[in-house]
């Protein structure tokens, strides 16, 4: 029996597959083509193997054994996904293995661009906010560039999430190993501030990013060598209990080249050391900007 879903709110529903697939259409016809890896044709088109993958997780099924016989038998499966003359088992994962990454990446910047204009606009007086980090992802066979290393057979997304529209706004898929912090400048475009955690504190890259012009609030580990610049008063009755311009790191060995804002507060009991280029917004609202669940 296909999945029930239960009302968001009583203004909000799931949206149906065609309303899912509506503002797609308009991009499929200047999606790249998707190609057959070898001397065997495309058993299913790209677009078809969209239609596949949102159907899929629209019902929820178990496997793609499972949506492999619901193609076989549902009407609308059969009309809406499944090539004309239907489609088997092995050739259903043969050409599900060709998956058009390309192609999915294409549709996904598009879609973003789009919903970006008209979306409402959130924390506009923090400036432009993408939270970013990096996430491991279980590989299959057929996805040759992942890390088939013993007992770590992984895939890596690198991904920034826009805060503003509450929506993500770049992805980048490397093999397991790859290292997060280099995405940082790709994932940020001009003006724009990354919120990460202490995995992404990196002297280097603190002054690398504002010679970009692109702006960090990073939490830091907590015993980081600093050296005081200046310091600034805080309020008795603020989460915040240090706000000071400092460098950051052993002189000589790893400090940063530029000055950077250091803010310290405590939530809940715990303290919280975050590094930031950003000096037009006060002490709080760094905190605010880096406040954990």
């Amino acid at each position: 029996m296909p999945y029930t879903f239960e009302p968001l709110s009583k203004n909000q529903v799931i949206p149906s597959f065609h309303e899912l697939l509506a503002p797609v259409y308009k991009i499929l016809s200047h999606t790249p083509p998707l190609e057959a890896k070898g001397d065997r044709p495309l058993q299913m088109t790209f677009e078809r193997q969209l239609k596949a993958l949102i159907f899929y997780h629209l019902e929820e099924y178990s496997s793609g054994s499972h949506l492999v016989q619901v193609l076989e038998e549902d009407d609308f499966a059969k009309n809406e996904i499944a090539p004309p003359d239907g489609i088997k088992k092995s050739s259903f994962f043969e050409a599900v293995n060709h998956r058009g990454l390309e192609q999915l990446l294409y549709i996904f910047e598009k879609l973003q661009a789009d919903a970006a204009k008209t979306l409402r606009k959130e924390y506009a007086h923090l400036g432009e906010l993408v939270s970013i980090d990096g996430s491991l992802i279980d590989a299959v066979l057929s996805m040759h560039w992942a890390d088939y290393r013993d007992g770590s057979k992984k895939a890596k997304a690198h991904l920034g999430f826009d805060i503003n529209h509450s929506i993500p706004s770049k992805i980048f898929l490397t093999d397991g190993k790859g290292d997060e912090r280099p995405f940082v400048s790709k994932i940020l475009s001009l003006g724009q501030t990354g919120i990460m955690d202490r995995y992404y504190q990196c002297h280097k890259d603190f002054d690398l990013w504002q010679t970009e012009g692109k702006h960090f609030v990073c939490r830091i580990k907590r015993k980081t060598h600093k050296t005081v610049i200046e310091t600034s008063p805080v309020s008795s009755d603020s989460i915040v209990f240090y706000n000071a311009t400092v460098l950051l790191g052993t002189p000589n060995v790893n400090q940063t080249k530029k000055p950077v804002r250091l803010v310290g507060y405590r939530v809940d009991g715990k303290k919280y050391w975050v590094a930031t280029d950003r000096y037009d917004i006060t002490a709080e609202e760094v905190a605010y900007i880096y406040l954990p669940e």
